[in-house]
């Protein structure tokens, strides 16, 4: 009943543009709004369709559609020529996923528990795909940095979409080979234990669903990509600001509360696998995606992260992370040093 009500919401951003010409900080905030509660159902119309496929079926399903809002934000911000907004809301997206959403869920699993435990087979893999999330983006600035050293900075550009392009469809068929692993070749390595539960919506209502939300996460989207600039100009707060705090956390608000949930009963392979697993999605699937897409639709964006401080958060989420999952054990205190991390680098993005 309450995600229903929830629902209410949506309309209101197409309604302040449209109808009433409202400011656009008010359209900035109400599509914000639409867009988290659009994400839930989302995820709640792939976890159904999941239930009926099966865990192989299932599996591939919840991955490819997981960051489907995530992906649509950046598509419309792209289109509109801020790139540096984008790569603002992709590492925005992995800091929030794997510093905040898992440090939340450590501390509202740990309280009350000596600590909490998990396979550290999954651990391990997801610690490997994230210090290939940090090659990946680490490359394309170095190579960026290099070729403006001893070249001329006309060339360095074509350049750098060129490896943009090539490391994109790699990072993808890496992907691909992750998930054959993972959901096939070696899903009894992997496969949870816990029971998952018999759907409550036919095939046909949770397509239905998928297909609704998806549209309307669009339409919310195109509108608050169009508001963004004036937005922040009203909040006197920078676009990059917004992109790694505010934005970032809208197509990811679902995972945090899921994670919370399921931390809370003691599932935490389960919440390892939707925060960590979630940050080297948008590395790893969102990010190749944005720069393949954005090439097709004549708005080339490239993976060079210009600012530093992007990469220097990327890669610190990386090595803390690996710190405290490395052990297959985690307590509340853990989790309040990932907060920590959290606001620390949020500080940092806000006085640059």
């Amino acid at each position: 009943m309450i995600r229903l009500g929830l629902l209410l919401v949506v309309p209101i951003a197409p309604l302040l543009q449209y109808m009433f010409h409202a400011s656009p900080i008010w359209v900035f905030l109400a599509g914000i709004l639409g867009v988290a509660v659009l994400a839930d159902w989302i995820r709640a119309a792939t976890e159904q369709l999941a239930g009926h496929t099966g865990p192989a079926i299932g599996g591939l399903l919840t991955v490819s559609l997981g960051s489907v809002a995530e992906l649509m934000i950046a598509l419309f911000v792209l289109m509109r020529g801020e790139a540096d907004v984008v790569h603002a809301q992709i590492t925005g997206s992995i800091l929030g996923t794997a510093l905040l959403g898992l440090g939340l869920a450590i501390v509202v699993g740990g309280w009350g528990r000596e600590r909490q435990l998990f396979k550290r087979e999954r651990a391990g893999l997801l610690s490997s795909l994230l210090i290939l999330v940090v090659i990946a983006l680490l490359l394309p600035a170095a190579f960026d940095y290099t070729g403006r050293r001893f070249t001329q900075a006309s060339e360095v550009g074509g350049r750098d979409e060129a490896l943009s392009l090539a490391v994109s469809i790699v990072l993808l068929l890496l992907y691909v080979c992750n998930l054959c692993y993972t959901l096939v070749t070696h899903r009894d390595v992997f496969a949870s234990a816990e029971p998952t539960g018999k759907p409550d919506w036919s095939i046909g209502r949770g397509l239905a669903v998928l297909v609704g939300a998806t549209v309307g996460a669009a339409l919310e989207s195109e509108l608050l990509s169009g508001a963004l600039t004036q937005a922040s100009s009203t909040l006197h707060l920078s676009p990059i600001f917004l992109g790694v705090i505010v934005i970032a956390l809208v197509g990811t608000i679902s995972d945090l509360f899921a994670a919370v949930w399921f931390a809370r009963q003691d599932r935490m392979g389960l919440v390892m696998s939707i925060c960590i697993g979630s940050a080297i999605q948008v590395a790893l699937v969102v990010a190749p995606l944005l720069v393949i897409l954005s090439w097709l639709f004549g708005h080339p964006m490239t993976l060079v992260f210009e600012d530093p401080l992007d990469l220097f958060a990327i890669a610190g989420t990386a090595f803390i992370v690996n710190a405290i999952a490395g052990d297959g054990e985690t307590t509340w205190f853990e989790g309040v040093l990932l907060i920590g991390v959290y606001v620390v680098f949020g500080l940092a993005f806000f006085f640059a």
